[in-house]
């Protein structure tokens, strides 16, 4: 026995034999689907290691949440030949490649490297499934958590990986010790873990929230959570007892049943500096300053804001930093850019307690907009003393939950949920009335455009809509009846494809339908997110085609045709870089039956007494149409024929070179005589009868008819006729006969749609502008299949080509960077460098109503992003309008910079806000100095 098959050994020592792959593929399906259905907060998970999970995958032939129990099995049988590759049954689970440090660490729950991904370090299987799996394999350790749920309107579950570690210390002695808590234990339940390991009682301690080590607030021993609290991963706490209580405690249990420590921990050296102030809510707060021993009340907060918050005085306003909370980068860069948009900033420095909206549905009860106001008043008052923001954190992970946590996200993400939070939690309209959306029906945009306004208008008005939202026009054009809708709609920011997404280098092997011409490769560039019409058109002007010709593509796969791309509307993202795309150029009108010739040769290795040897398949299929009824054999014969003709050797060097001019073949006396230089036939019947003649005899190749059913082929007699069909596919038989009369070179070397290596010599990239990427964002172009248009007219859904233009453009204008993009299979960042302007930016002839209006812009913040997927680091430039002045902020650090500094590749979200003309100023298309 192996050791790969230990895990077939019970624990009597009796031999249990694997189940097949099938029957455990089935087995955990199930279970799958047994506890998507049971699904609740509480629920037990396991983590285990993706390398050995994946292994098993691929054994097995499952695919966590793809498909159903049933679709499994069937699935399995296939996978191996299809989508995965194979794979040995695996040994014991081996978690140890995700556990933290395990020397020395206990069996029972070792903690968990930090900074793991889900699906890629590792998966969460459902406690049944890890039960089965521990049964059939052993292995281990075992890693539980819990389910949690997270989210205030919406409520989402979520596995809590990393339960809180929070650090103790103990004011008698300053020892220091280690606990675990899950984010949703509460005050009271942190009191008793506390409490046990310290081994005193709970009734004459105080725990205080002891964030940068210094003394925030109280907690007292509530219901209330420990991710309300706004405690964080590695946060300290301060437990205060009498001197004369026992100061022993060196172990004890904490409430996820780990086994608790007492350690020597140095102190902190992160550069954070003042606690967070408290936090606004609706008349309560939460992490207050006042200091409260248990029994006592806290007062409720007020918006005495002109009191607390005076910003005439102290040090130089708006200049203090954010401190990092744990990857909170992305947070801090998207707040730095919005705490200095002058609107906001003067819209959050006054009163604005009238307008919180705490009745709208789609809002967060006036909460998140309460939160940033506090935290705005807070980087405007503070000075140069960098701020925790810890509550708005808080805020953000009880409303997003997909903000929780302590991983890396995207600040333009952010920024999105924040500005929607905002304008709902400002919404100055109490109760929406419901609107019936008009079709445009041929009206005038003008008319169109206002109306659609007047109704946004009448269900969302607030700040945020006042000062950053515009309108745009979009039109649909249904590609069968021609019916066109236009719509104008809101938006917030403006998402611009770099150019490096907006255009492809694409490379295909044009081959002749007619046989006229030899084939020949050739690179075009076209929209990356255009379709198969696109491409057409730029290979027809790429080849010549003629007006009665048209070209079909097809994807070659394993030397046969794998699909036609035949939907002048399908994506271009469907094909992918590394696959071989074909085109055929055929006449227009004909047709109707495809024929597919079909390359093969005896492979002499395989030989074995049985079959005589291995027939395998090589080089391009070359398709034509034919139209002949009824089909004979002979008809087949003639296009073989016909197709073959330019791959004709020319047998003298002179001859090679001279007798073929830009692809084609010129005529040669011997060759079209029927014989060749050496004075072999060129052809022969099938049957094995010789005949000399010229190109209308017999074929010297061998024909086999495919048949839709595998190893069913016939032999293609002349006289035989044949069965129309959408596509006929014929076998071409070559031997070394065949390979000396005809070069089928031309017929192997395929290149790729994009081949690596492809230009000699590397060049630098150049810079892209700005109005590039807005171009492009405004250019036509198909919808995505998963996106199509439901037509009025025809009843059905479909593929329509969709056309954006600039209508309304609002006083804050951001441009977002589409500098991450996502498939299944490839996840990119681009570091192009986009030239953006500092000043003037000019987009008024972009703006397609006519309204006399100037629309030029001045920028003033800029979010950045460094590195790359996965990692990488977020900062904010941002410029104090009053002084004009640009600074870096880079979380808790704050400099000076100066302004030719702040383009770089880096720039991913552009903040500008529109100049305001002078007197005479205003002219069409002409820029404001």
């Amino acid at each position: 026995m192996t050791i790969a098959d230990s895990s077939c050994l019970m624990d009597n020592g009796a031999i249990c034999l694997p189940l097949p792959p099938e029957e455990e593929n089935r087995t955990i399906a199930e279970l799958m689907e047994e506890s998507e259905l049971n699904l609740k907060e509480g629920n037990t998970y396991y983590v285990i290691s993706n390398r050995w999970f994946s292994v098993w995958q691929r054994y097995v032939g499952f695919r966590v949440g793809m498909f159903s129990a049933e679709e499994q099995l069937s699935n399995s049988q296939e996978a191996n030949g299809l989508h995965l590759e194979t794979a040995d049954r695996p040994g014991p689970i081996d978690n140890s490649d995700i556990i933290l440090n395990n020397n020395g660490c206990k069996e029972n729950n070792p903690d968990i490297r930090r900074t793991l991904v889900e699906g890629l370090d590792y998966a969460l299987v459902p406690q049944k499934v890890w039960e089965k799996l521990l049964e059939w394999y052993k292995g281990g350790p075992a890693l539980p958590r819990k389910l949690i749920s997270q989210g205030v309107e919406y409520k989402q579950y979520n596995v809590e990986v990393y339960p809180l570690c929070l650090k103790v210390t103990d004011s008698r002695d300053n020892s220091m010790s280690l606990i675990k808590l899950s984010k949703k234990a509460t005050i009271h339940e942190l009191y008793e873990t506390v409490c046990k390991l310290r081994r005193v009682e709970q009734q004459k301690v105080c725990i205080w929230d002891y964030f940068n080590k210094e003394k925030s607030s109280l907690l007292n021993v509530s219901d209330q959570t420990l991710e309300d609290a706004n405690l964080l991963m590695d946060h300290d706490i301060l437990l205060e007892v009498p001197l004369d209580k026992d100061r022993s405690a060196h172990s004890g249990i904490d409430s996820m049943g780990n086994d608790l420590a007492l350690v020597p921990l140095e102190p902190s050296r992160s550069s954070m500096s003042i606690a967070g102030g408290p936090t606004i809510t609706n008349g309560h707060s939460t992490g207050s300053s006042n200091y409260l021993y248990p029994g006592t009340s806290l007062n409720s907060a007020s918006m005495d804001m002109d009191h607390k918050y005076d910003v005439q005085r102290g040090e130089r306003n708006g200049l203090a930093g954010l401190q990092n909370l744990g990857n909170t980068c992305f947070m801090n860069s998207a707040i730095q850019c919005l705490v200095h948009t002058p609107p906001l900033v003067k819209y959050f420095l006054q009163d604005y307690s009238e307008e919180i909206n705490v009745d709208n549905p789609l809002g967060m009860h006036g909460e998140l907009a309460l939160a940033f106001g506090e935290l705005l008043r807070k980087l405007w008052s503070s000075g140069r003393s960098a701020v925790a923001p810890r509550a708005f954190k808080g805020k953000l992970a009880r409303f997003a939950p997909q903000f929780s946590g302590y991983n890396q996200h995207d600040s333009q993400e952010l920024l999105a949920f924040l500005l929607d939070g905002l304008h709902e939690d400002l919404n100055r309209v109490k109760q929406k009335p419901y609107i019936e959306m008009k079709d445009s029906d041929g009206r005038p945009d003008e008319e169109v455009a206002y109306e659609c306004w007047k109704n946004h208008i009448a269900r969302n008005d607030s700040l945020i809509v006042d000062v950053c939202q515009g309108q745009y026009k979009s039109t649909l054009v249904c590609p069968v009846c021609r019916k066109i809708s236009i719509t104008f709609d809101p938006f917030m920011y403006l998402s611009l494809p770099l150019p490096s997404t907006v255009t492809r280098m694409m490379t295909l092997t044009v081959f002749y339908g007619d046989g006229s011409g030899l084939p020949m490769p050739y690179t075009v560039t076209v929209l990356k997110h255009g379709c198969c019409r696109d491409l057409c058109h730029a290979l027809d002007t790429a080849c010549c085609l003629k007006s009665d010709e048209m070209l079909l593509l097809a994807e070659v796969y394993q030397h046969k045709i794998y699909r036609y791309l035949e939907n002048p509307l399908e994506p271009l993202s469907s094909i992918k870089d590394d696959e071989h795309i074909v085109a055929y150029r055929l006449k227009k009108g004909a047709q109707k039956t495809k024929l597919e010739i079909i390359h093969r040769y005896l492979d002499r290795c395989s030989m074995d007494n049985t079959k005589g040897g291995e027939r395998k398949l090589f080089g391009t299929p070359l398709v034509t149409y034919v139209a002949e009824e009824p089909l004979y054999g002979a008809n087949i014969e003639t296009y073989v024929d016909r197709l073959l003709s330019p791959l004709r050797r020319a047998y003298s060097s002179v001859k090679s070179h001279n007798e073929k001019e830009n692809g084609f073949l010129v005529d040669s006396g011997d060759q079209l005589n029927g014989s060749n230089a050496e004075g072999v036939p060129r052809y022969q019947t099938i049957d094995g009868r010789k005949q000399e003649g010229n190109s209308s005899g017999e074929m010297f190749f061998q024909l086999v008819l495919s048949s839709d059913r595998p190893l069913s082929c016939t032999l293609i007699e002349k006289d035989s006729p044949i069965k129309p069909g959408p596509i006929i596919r014929v076998f071409l038989d070559w031997t070394d006969r065949e390979h000396g009369l005809y070069d089928s070179s031309y017929l192997r070397d395929l290149p790729e749609v994009h081949k690596t290596g492809f230009t000699v010599k590397k060049t630098r990239q150049e810079a892209i502008s700005l109005f590039s990427c807005l171009e492009a964002f405004l250019t036509e172009e198909p919808l995505g299949p998963d996106d199509m248009w439901y037509c009025p007219r025809c009843k059905e859904h479909r593929q329509a080509t969709k056309k954006l233009d600039l209508w309304k453009l609002p006083d804050i204008l951001v441009f977002h960077l589409k500098r991450f993009s996502y498939s299944r299979y490839l996840k990119n960042k681009l570091d192009t460098f986009v030239n953006f302007p500092i000043h003037n930016l000019n987009l008024t002839k972009y703006v397609k109503s006519n309204n006399g209006q100037s629309y030029v812009y001045d920028l003033y913040a800029i979010s950045n992003h460094y590195g790359g997927l996965g990692g990488g680091h977020y900062t904010a430039y941002a410029k104090l309008i009053d002084e004009n002045r640009w600074y870096h902020f880079d979380d808790s650090q704050v400099t000076l910079v100066d302004e030719a500094e702040i383009k770089s590749s880096a720039a991913y979200v552009l903040f500008y806000q529109r100049v305001t003309p002078k007197e005479g100023e205003i002219s069409q298309g002409h820029t404001v100095s």
